[in-house]
């Protein structure tokens, strides 16, 4: 193996463990506030190292700009669709969770 096809190994293992977190956050927080936000912010992170490591492995520019740009709309995405569940949560009268 070559340096490159370790380090594009460590990227894509890396993001797994990033989407793992995101998925634990998910299942074990108290509230939908912290929910979201271990799943968006696990998912962002994830898709990053994830689109990374493929990109080190891409044949060409045009493959790099493809994965790029697929990573940019899932970040508006994502932000978009866990700012509008954060907000409507808010407005059917649920609260954040506080420390007791």
């Amino acid at each position: 193996m070559t340096g490159i096809e370790l380090l594009s190994t460590f990227f894509l293992l890396a993001g797994a463990g990033f989407f793992f977190a995101g998925t634990v956050g998910l299942l074990r927080f108290p509230d939908v506030f912290s929910r979201l936000h271990a799943l968006t912010k696990g998912d962002n992170v994830g898709l990053g190292l994830t689109v990374l490591g493929l990109a080190l492995r891409a044949d060409s520019p045009a493959v790099i700009g493809k994965l790029l740009l697929i990573w940019l709309l899932v970040l508006l995405a994502g932000a978009t669709a866990s700012h509008l569940i954060a907000r409507s949560s808010l407005r059917r009268g649920i609260e954040p969770w506080r420390a007791p």
